[in-house]
């Protein structure tokens, strides 16, 4: 594929909707953030926020600098947007990431709670770095969290239950990982690249952790803001074609000077 330039990117993004004018309507955004600042631990994504964001208009402030949504708190319904702008910021700061990963051969897991819009992103990235001499990290096999599997395809960790691949926010399937490999003698991960729950708590439990953000998920970008997290990239982390993502995986190999 065609590596676009940082200003056809950027046209792509909005186009496509993964930027821009995004799906995600304002009132679901604000409902998150001051769930959020409720201290509803499903949108803590794994972080552990303590009491330091409980003011939904400091959630909101965030947001604006990082994601690029209307800063107004005035501003309750319609539309809202993420910032193309950022966005490819964000893949840079993630690109940066994976070329120390590259030059240092670590050991890198990938997961997600969207298989059904990120798993080919995540596993194409997966297939540069090993390529590059990374070591991909293999999940122990038969671990379960909230009442499912945690399994891998295509080197990327997901949840499954009732032999159905699930969209899920919840941490505690990354702690399966991390704890079942803790049980085998097996190092840890140097790096996750992940998102929702599964980014969060790798980054809580002291790992780098770089991944993808929606404009309704907060706390990956407050993680980041507290350097929890070292990279949360804005996007609509679930559009219809996830063949949309793949100028921006192309993009992302390319300023890390991978291939496949």
């Amino acid at each position: 594929m065609p590596i676009l330039s940082r200003p056809a990117l950027v046209e792509h993004l909005v186009r496509t909707r993964i930027a821009g004018d995004v799906a995600t309507p304002r009132d679901n955004n604000l409902s998150h953030y001051r769930k959020l600042a409720n201290g509803d631990r499903h949108y803590w994504l794994g972080l552990e926020l303590g009491d330091r964001w409980t003011d939904e208009q400091d959630v909101l402030a965030v947001m604006a600098e990082r994601c690029g949504v209307n800063d107004d708190p005035a501003h309750r319904s319609g539309q809202d947007t993420i910032d193309p702008e950022l966005t490819v910021d964000g893949l840079d700061r993630m690109a940066a990431r994976l070329r120390k990963a590259a030059a240092g051969k670590q050991r890198v897991l990938f997961a997600t709670g969207h298989p059904g819009a990120l798993i080919d992103a995540h596993s194409r990235v997966a297939a540069a770095l090993r390529a590059a001499g990374c070591d991909i990290v293999r999940i122990p096999g038969g671990l379960t969290a909230d009442e499912g599997y945690v399994v891998q395809f295509a080197d990327v960790a997901v949840f499954e239950r009732g032999a159905t691949l699930w969209h899920t926010h919840s941490p505690e399937p990354m702690n399966a990982i991390l704890d079942g490999l803790e049980r085998e003698g097996e190092p840890r991960p140097d790096l996750v690249v992940a998102d929702h729950g599964w980014a969060g708590r790798a980054g809580q439990r002291g790992i780098d952790s770089v991944g993808y953000a929606d404009c309704n998920d907060p706390a990956l970008f407050i993680g980041e803001a507290e350097g929890t997290m070292q990279v949360a990239i804005p996007l609509d982390d679930h559009v219809i074609d996830p063949r949309s993502y793949e100028p921006l995986t192309a993009y992302l190999l390319d300023a890390a000077g991978l291939t496949v």
